[in-house]
């Protein structure tokens, strides 16, 4: 089995027309994710492909649920504990931010999950109803 980098996936899904060692890349990713043999990806790099796609190409969050809910369904790719990735991404497509849901998550057995970010983590959190819930400390 071989564990991709965000590098990898970034050039296996965006096409850097124009840079001719980014379309060498490009066809490498290519022939690498299509060759059928066993592959890896770690929650750590889905969290940075999210963030360069979002970041860095300026992909739309739905774009990038359309690009990592792709990468799910490619039968020779391995996703380290898919079950919290696939939970992270039904609570993105449900209003929370990708590496928050990611985050909520990887919490799920524990009676709740704290946080200062107010606005964008926890109210949202709560609004979805989540349980275990987002507290604010203090």
């Amino acid at each position: 089995m071989i564990g991709l980098d965000t590098n990898v996936l970034a050039r296996y899904y965006v096409a850097d027309r124009g840079d001719p060692e980014a379309e060498r890349q490009r066809a490498a990713a290519c022939r690498l994710i299509e060759s059928g043999q066993p592959l890896m990806v770690c929650k750590t790099v889905l969290l940075e492909f999210e963030w360069v796609l979002r970041g860095y190409y300026e992909f739309e969050p739905v774009e990038v649920l359309t690009v990592l809910r792709h990468l799910l369904t490619l039968p020779q790719v391995t996703i380290e504990d898919r079950d919290t990735v696939e939970q992270a991404l039904r609570h993105s497509e449900a209003g929370l931010d990708v590496a928050d849901a990611l985050h909520y998550a990887s919490y799920r057995n524990c009676r709740g999950l704290a946080t200062f970010d107010d606005r964008r983590f926890a109210r949202r959190a709560r609004r979805l109803g989540l349980t275990p819930a987002v507290v604010l400390p203090g």
